[in-house]
């Protein structure tokens, strides 16, 4: 059974029921397996379906396909009840409690509401008659404000819930990039070798989005970008790519590697405050030639916030594989294009036999580029003899297209991550420590951007961010690719 908390929300119409369609159609979900879908709003269970045909099809990648009247989507909807009820009384919780025991099978609890109602919810399931003996619960980013709140919030749950049955979902670790640059390190020879301060210059980690607050303006003016992006997302990726190989594949020891990468952060001290990040915020631009306004003209943003759209960071592991590697986070709204990836690149060769190409920075190196998002692939940066007279040297890719490589169909990253919660396994769940550990790491920054009087950079929408970013990886001996 699944019981979706938040059902008439943005996030289950955008992804989570659309995911849960293509799992059915292609017959991923148990035959008799049911989705209890609950929320205040008070259809029944008919209008209920007719919301979800009107705005959740759109959604389903291949949607073209896809008409509300086929019997393929007629026949998930069958499998949906619908539960309107105040999250916040206890009263109703016994409808649900009868609506399960109907299944006697493993539930499972996905709250893709408010965190501020993660508490409540959690309480009126463990007052109910629901067994929640062998029940996993999804928690929705984000959790908490701070450290302290997740604290707060993550006692909650651990009220009700044990830590394994909890699953702490952010989709970047369910992207089909992000498994294989797993697959990459773990199951290749050629590169765990190189995967070291002794080969690698430096580390880039992106995460570009050309939209702006889009109706969120209050929402986000209270999150910001170091929130919303970079204690979570981008702090995964770094410690994917930086992990120490785990005794296994088994959740907590790849969880386990994850927790040092977090713990072996450099803290920022008082100059690293300064010389080491950067906060930004966009003014009016344009973007795919489309005039667009400034973050303080966005709806439901105060014409005074500070509220951070950009973020670049230098950061540092101390330990043996990394110390003194530069890794460099990115992440900000309104840029240029929409990218979410990983440059790695190598040290230049130790001594040059052949004359080398140079770039603005010097000897052009070789790159490991990782492209998460928009088309997911994998390129190797080298340099080969170009045809003719002469050992003239020139910059080449070996292009992993996986669009090109694999035929079948990949799955979406909240699909993955929907059936991993459904057949336990937590593989690619945050654990409570590794996200406390994030918090710790970034909250220096928090503290400082909120008791500072400088506001955020102005850069303007359209670019790739305050020119304070690139000062920061001059400073470094290193650029950004759109720099080069």
């Amino acid at each position: 059974m699944f019981t979706l908390f938040g059902a008439t929300g943005d996030l289950s119409m955008r992804k989570i029921l659309p995911a849960l369609f293509v799992a059915h159609r292609d017959a991923k979900l148990h035959a008799s397996g049911r989705i209890i879908c609950v929320s205040k709003q008070s259809f029944s269970r008919d209008e209920y379906l007719d919301w979800v045909s009107k705005n959740a099809v759109q959604y389903v990648k291949g949607s073209e396909s896809v008409n509300p009247n086929d019997a393929v989507w007629q026949s998930f909807l069958a499998r949906i009840d619908y539960l309107p009820l105040d999250l916040v009384e206890p009263t109703g919780y016994q409808r649900l409690a009868e609506l399960l025991a109907e299944n006697k099978v493993v539930s499972v609890f996905y709250l893709a509401t408010s965190p501020l109602l993660f508490e409540r919810i959690c309480a009126n399931l463990a007052a109910s008659t629901i067994d929640l003996s062998q029940a996993r619960v999804v928690l929705e980013k984000p959790l908490g404000h701070d450290l302290r709140s997740s604290h707060a919030i993550n006692d909650a749950v651990a009220r009700v819930f044990a830590e394994d049955q909890i699953y702490r979902i952010d989709h970047y670790l369910g992207k089909e990039s992000v498994q294989n640059l797993l697959a990459l390190r773990f199951a290749n020879s050629l590169f765990e070798p190189l995967w070291r301060r002794e080969s690698i210059a430096h580390v880039q980690l992106t995460i570009a989005e050309q939209l702006g607050v889009e109706g969120r303006g209050e929402f986000y003016d209270g999150t910001g970008a170091l929130r919303d992006m970079v204690q979570n997302h981008l702090l995964q990726l770094l410690c994917t790519v930086a992990m120490e190989p785990p005794t296994s594949f088994d959740a907590n020891a790849v969880r386990d590697e994850k927790v040092r990468v977090l713990r072996a952060l450099r803290p920022f001290s008082a100059e690293d405050l300064e010389l080491r990040a950067v906060r930004g915020q966009y003014v009016a631009g344009a973007v795919n030639n489309q005039s667009v306004p400034g973050y303080l003209q966005e709806p439901g943003i105060g014409t005074h916030s500070q509220t951070e759209t950009f973020v670049a960071l230098h950061a540092e592991i101390n330990n043996w594989r990394w110390a003194g590697v530069p890794f460099f986070l990115r992440t900000g709204k309104r840029l240029a294009h929409r990218a979410a990836e990983i440059i790695i690149t190598f040290r230049p060769v130790p001594h040059a036999i052949l004359p080398m190409p140079f770039g603005p920075s010097g000897t052009v190196s070789n790159r490991l580029v990782i492209r998460l998002q928009p088309d997911e692939s994998i390129q190797l940066h080298c340099l080969a003899k170009q045809p003719g007279d002469g050992m003239i040297m020139q910059p080449v890719a070996l292009d992993l297209s996986f669009d090109q490589a694999f035929q079948q169909r990949r799955a979406e990253a909240y699909e993955r991550l929907l059936l991993d919660a459904i057949r336990g396994n937590l593989s690619l769940f945050v654990r409570r420590d590794e996200q406390e550990a994030a918090w710790k790491w970034v909250e220096p920054l928090l503290n400082h951007w909120q008791s500072s009087a400088s506001p955020p950079k102005p850069y303007m929408a359209g670019s790739w961010g305050p020119t304070a970013s690139f000062a920061m990886m001059a400073r470094a001996g290193a650029q950004w690719p759109e720099d080069r």
